[in-house]
């Protein structure tokens, strides 16, 4: 028969093969076989937590990051061994630079598992003291107590026994068996980032043109000639009467030749 007991805050199944099932209270732990398994016992649970950020301050293994809602964390002496991908590269903290945004995912994955641990004790039957605890003698010759827990049944040949069932000299293998659950945490961070853009490029020399437009030339009045208020018509008169007796000379001498 495979009887179980459990407490109000941990299940304590508690085996015994062959001869039955003992709660075993061991004084020595010499002859005590222990294993222990660990098995899942439920489905894992993921949780993806993103932080983003700006550099904006690298010195030696300190940083500076400006988060996305405005705040400035420092981490000082980041190791080396903390790398950010970028481009396909791996960059550690002395090849960052300001300017690059960063960011991180931090994965948890929740896995629930139960750990059982298995103790055996095998002996023969040296006293009883019914209904509480038996003595039992050890493979190694020695001697020892455990208590027996109220209610409990033992299987000896086919038969169903109690405590007081056990006799000097029956052969007693008795196991205890704790299964504690438990769920094992595991975090994985990856960390990725983008450079700074480039610094624009200088503008190329560019000759410059200097085109000269002459300005349009300014109409200059000329003034009338205006004679001195001393100047005299005479010396035009004179000059006038002059070319007339030259004229007249000249008709007159082309008239004596006509005549000839």
């Amino acid at each position: 028969m495979t009887a179980k007991i459990r407490t109000a805050r941990m299940i304590n199944k508690l085996l015994v093969t062959g001869a039955g099932l003992l709660a075993i209270a061991i004084t020595v732990q010499a002859q005590v076989q222990t294993t222990t398994s660990t098995a899942q016992s439920g489905d894992a649970t993921t949780q993806v937590k993103i932080d983003r950020g700006e550099i904006v301050y690298v010195s030696g293994n300190s940083v500076v990051i400006k988060t996305d809602d405005g705040a400035l964390h420092h981490f000082n002496n980041v190791p080396d061994s903390v790398t950010v991908t970028v481009d396909g590269k791996q960059l550690n903290i002395h090849q960052v630079q300001p300017g690059m945004k960063v960011e991180r995912q931090t994965i948890t994955t929740s896995t629930p598992k139960m750990i059982t641990t298995v103790k055996t004790v095998t002996g023969t039957v040296w006293q009883v003291m019914p209904p509480k605890s038996v003595i039992l003698t050890m493979e190694n010759g020695k001697n020892q107590q455990f208590t027996i827990p109220d209610g409990q049944k033992f299987t000896i040949d086919g038969q169903v026994v109690d405590a007081f069932g056990l006799k000097k000299g029956m052969k007693v293998s008795a196991q205890k068996v704790i299964e504690q659950p438990e769920v094992v945490v595991a975090q994985e961070i990856k960390r990725s980032g983008t450079l700074p853009p480039p610094p624009p490029a200088p503008k190329a020399d560019v000759p410059i043109l200097i085109v000269f437009v002459p300005a349009a030339p300014v109409p200059v009045e000329k003034a009338a000639a205006v004679l001195p208020k001393t100047g005299s018509y005479l010396p035009l008169a004179g000059f006038l009467g002059t070319l007339l007796v030259g004229l007249g000379l000249a008709l007159k001498g082309v008239r004596v030749l006509s005549s000839r």
